[in-house]
Order: structure tokens, then C-alpha cells, then sequence
């Protein structure tokens, strides 16, 4: 696959305008872990290789374990989650898919009984700054860099 083109060069303010949005979440008091697993979940619903490629090794940077990342794209299945973090979860596929879910109202009062009201506009709006570079990654076609694997031998 080859990139479109590179989004950061051709409109500059405008993704200068997204990247502080991006600060203002990631100092909004959120979990970093709990964002790293939302963005990965977003970006595993879009189909973003780049941003999954890119988020689940930030979040082994801050200490996710492998399981948890394996699992996530089948959480409700996998004890391993808290509650907290099933709730984000819910509400990250809820507002991802926003048009066929028009984000429920039980799904809402579950992650309504797990996060402030501050802290559910600070995670909706981390969901909705993900769903936004998913979209700039998929439509430009950012290619995620990938190390080389290591071929098992023939038997």
C-alpha cells in the first residue's frame, strides 16, 4: 500500500488543531491505560492499521500486557477487564458506531455509574479524537511501520 499523500505537510494548522484536541485529552485525567485500549478498540473497529499498530505498542510502552491486547476485540468475553474499563470500552464501540447505535441509553448508564460527568465528555471526546485520525490515516493511506519478522525454519 502506498500513502496518498502526508496530511501533516498539505494542512498544517488544521492537523495542528487536532493534535492540541489530542493534548487536551491525554491531560484530561483519563487513565493512560484506559486510553490506549480505547484508541486501540476505535481503531480495531475502523480498521486502522496505523493507529492499531501505533497504539497498542504505545500501550506496552506503559505497561499493557499482551493478553489484554490480544483479548481486547473480544473483551466482553475476557474476565480481564474492570468494570471501568468495560464501560469505556461499550461506550468506544457505541460512539465509533454512532450510526447504528445512536449511542443507547443502557450503555450510557453503564459508563455513566463508572465516570463522572467531566469524565465522560473527556472520554467521548477521546473516542471522537481517535474516530478522527482513523479516518485522516484510512483516507491517506498512512502506512504503519512494521519491524521485519523472524521466519521459523522450514521443517
Amino acid at each position: 500500500m502506498k500513502p496518498r499523500m502526508n496530511f501533516y505537510q498539505a494542512a498544517p494548522d488544521t492537523i495542528k488543531a487536532l493534535s492540541a484536541l489530542e493534548s487536551q485529552v491525554q491531560a484530561s485525567g483519563l487513565e493512560q491505560s484506559l486510553i490506549e485500549l480505547v484508541k486501540t478498540r476505535a481503531s480495531q473497529i475502523n480498521g486502522c492499521a496505523f493507529c492499531i499498530n501505533m497504539h497498542t505498542q504505545d500501550a506496552r510502552k506503559h505497561g499493557e500486557t499482551e493478553a489484554r491486547l490480544y483479548l481486547l476485540n473480544a473483551w466482553r468475553e475476557s474476565p480481564g477487564y474492570s468494570d471501568r474499563e468495560r464501560a469505556a470500552l461499550a461506550w468506544t464501540e457505541a460512539v465509533t458506531l454512532i450510526s447504528e447505535t445512536h449511542a443507547p441509553d443502557d450503555v450510557y448508564e453503564a459508563v455513566r455509574a463508572q465516570f463522572s460527568e467531566a469524565e465522560t465528555v473527556n472520554l467521548t471526546m477521546l473516542i471522537a479524537t481517535i474516530n478522527a485520525w482513523n479516518r485522516l490515516a484510512i483516507s491517506f493511506r498512512a502506512v504503519p511501520q512494521i519491524k521485519a519478522s523472524v521466519k521459523a525454519d522450514a521443517a
